[in-house]
């Protein structure tokens, strides 16, 4: 018999639900009660470092990161933790070298970079597409948790995504930045608080976590030996920390989100501080979220949910886990739903206050300057701001709902996600390393990569991918029509040629994790080839950028060699003021001589 929620988990709900509404409210009617732009989308530059910390991490582990995390260890095993490597390779490089330069702009758009050292046109073109990748994206991580949980829990799908979307359109609209990243310290909470219960209780189950890693390990699920070269296998050391890090810099180097968010702080020394509290609480979440995964294996080793029928996909694992063991326990799974939710909430938060942001930076006042000649009016800018997140949440709302009628657009919409931040890392990349390229490379670059890349990820006849051995022998016979139609699907379903199979196109097999590095590398090879080609037809040279737009290190270089350039010149007009001088000089005695004569 199914399992389903009782009023005291949905009391739980409901109560996490209005906790975070209250705190949109609370800064809606105290401090400086959002009436500038500065405030709303900034927080005058007031947080501290551990709230931002914390809301640099919640930001893109979603709700379909934490049971996608949790069903690829379940599924495929634990090559994936290699990828926390990643994020410490990752983490240096941004305070150091990405950082820098936008506290030196100081804008609410991380574009307003772009229009800077290209133009108006590349910052247009990226803006363009974090305004799609954001939207689209928000508007999936209201489906997925909510298609799980109905699943699962019985608990409405139409229900989940109206109550989540609404809660966050009305604490994001009245409460601005500052209540959404204080209800991420909130959302932070409940997500560990869920991915704890969960491990807890299975270990408790079956005598301690040793006991899980053991199972783990006899099913074949411990694997971190994978060092293949080979990019068409699924996930091996060097595409973990390979394209994990190119897919961690376009997250946090140069997304909007996490730009804004560490724009809120007084200083620089502040935001590295954030990103560096960030990197543990990132991997131990990361983490947690992976062994949740072996602990939901222990559980099921004998009787797989999907085999035996009573689920369809991975990403019901964890809330099916809780329903079967934890609903005896009135209030738990409330609180893990709220965990879910809490999650969901983070993550379309923050992409609704930033799609705000950029689409009045990057688009409403720069047309509305273009045209009248004055600057937007601030208190015109705080109301289109809060329409602006209250029209974005709806469009999300609407989304969701598109996206239950489009069975594909989940894979679809995560996989543009990871095209769109490789050549979106690239532009950033072009104008802040290489000194010689320029906007027709930067809007070539870009738009190119973003073509080919959907291209590889869309492309079709693909693989699929090989999960490791199930079992149903474990099942009861409440089961076992569909363990026995499952397992000749199963069984038909191994024969399917794996993902490094040469009778597939290559680019077609090439694993998920190296889109972002590839997105990156087109555009920054195609950027600096057409900056060359285009400087040679036009003559268009730029030799007096300033040196804040480009990495510290690429800065200092060219102060230098400006400064050896201007003593060069120095020296060269004293030389020839010296000879101008001699040549008088000797002129005039010339004179005297031939007067004498």
């Amino acid at each position: 018999m199914e399992r389903t929620l009782g009023w005291i988990d949905y009391l739980v709900v409901i109560l996490t639900m209005a906790i975070s509404a209250s705190i949109g409210l609370y800064y809606r009617f105290s401090g400086g009660r959002q009436k500038t732009t500065q405030e709303y989308f900034s927080a005058n530059k007031s947080m501290s470092v551990i709230p931002i910390g914390i809301a640099l991490m919640v930001s893109f582990m979603s709700a379909i990161t934490l049971l996608g995390l949790s069903a690829e260890n379940y599924t495929y095993g634990t090559q994936f933790v290699v990828i926390n490597i990643a994020y410490l390779i990752g983490t240096p490089l941004i305070c150091y070298g990405f950082l820098p330069i936008f506290f030196n702009l100081g804008a609410i758009s991380a574009y307003e970079y772009l229009e800077k050292r290209f133009g108006y046109g590349a910052r247009l073109a990226a803006s363009f597409a974090s305004w799609i990748q954001l939207l689209l994206y928000s508007g999936v991580v209201l489906y997925a948790p909510a298609l799980a949980l109905e699943a699962t829990t019985g608990l409405s799908r139409v229900l989940s995504i109206v109550v989540v979307g609404l809660v966050c359109s009305f604490y994001s609209t009245i409460g601005g930045i500052k209540a959404v990243l204080i209800t991420d310290v909130f959302q932070a909470i409940l997500m560990f608080v869920s991915m704890f219960i969960v491990i807890g209780t299975a270990a408790y189950k079956i005598n301690g976590i040793a006991e899980i890693w053991q199972i783990a390990s006899d099913g074949g699920r411990i694997e971190f030996d994978n060092i293949s070269l080979d990019p068409t296998i699924r996930h091996t050391w060097w595409g973990l920390i390979i394209g994990g890090l190119f897919t961690f810099l376009s997250l946090y180097a140069v997304n909007q989100v996490q730009v804004q968010r560490m724009m809120t702080l007084r200083n620089l020394k502040s935001a590295r501080s954030a990103l560096w509290l960030n990197l543990p609480i990132l991997t131990v979440l990361s983490v947690t979220t992976c062994f949740s995964g072996l602990a939901l294996y222990s559980h099921y080793r004998n009787c797989d949910p999907i085999r035996s029928g009573r689920i369809s996909s991975p990403d019901m694992l964890l809330p099916l886990y809780v329903m079967d063991e934890l609903s005896n326990f009135p209030g738990i799974p409330g609180l893990f739903i709220a965990g879910i939710f809490s999650a969901g909430l983070s993550t379309i938060s923050a992409g609704l206050n930033s799609l705000a942001a950029v689409t009045l930076e990057d688009f409403i006042k720069p047309i509305y300057i273009k045209y009248t000649g004055n600057e937007f009016p601030e208190t015109k800018s705080i109301i289109l701001s809060k329409l602006l997140v209250l029209s974005f949440g709806i469009t999300c709302l609407a989304l969701a709902f598109a996206a239950q009628l489009l069975g594909g657009v989940l894979q679809a919409s995560l996989t543009i996600f990871g095209v769109i931040g490789g050549p979106l890392l690239g532009i950033f990349t072009l104008g802040m390393l290489f000194e010689s390229t320029n906007q027709i490379g930067a809007i070539t670059g870009i738009i190119s990569s973003t073509a080919i890349m959907l291209w590889i990820a869309f492309g079709q006849p693909k693989p699929r991918s090989q999960p490791l051995p199930v079992s149903v022998e474990g099942c009861n016979t409440t089961f076992s029509m569909y363990s026995s139609l499952n397992s000749s699907l199963s069984a038909k379903e191994s024969v399917i040629l794996p993902s490094n199979d040469s009778s597939y196109f290559y680019l077609y097999r090439i694993s998920y994790i190296w889109y972002s590095a590839i997105g990156f590398m087109i555009t920054i090879i195609i950027g600096i080839v057409t900056s060359y080609i285009s400087r040679l037809l036009y003559n268009n040279h730029n030799d007096r950028l300033d040196p804040d737009l480009f990495f510290p290190i690429v800065a200092k270089f060219i102060r230098q060699r400006r400064q050896c350039q201007t003593e060069m010149n120095g020296n060269l007009m004293t030389q020839g003021l010296y000879v101008f001088k001699s040549k008088y000089k000797h002129s005039e005695k010339e004179k005297e001589q031939n007067s004498h004569l």
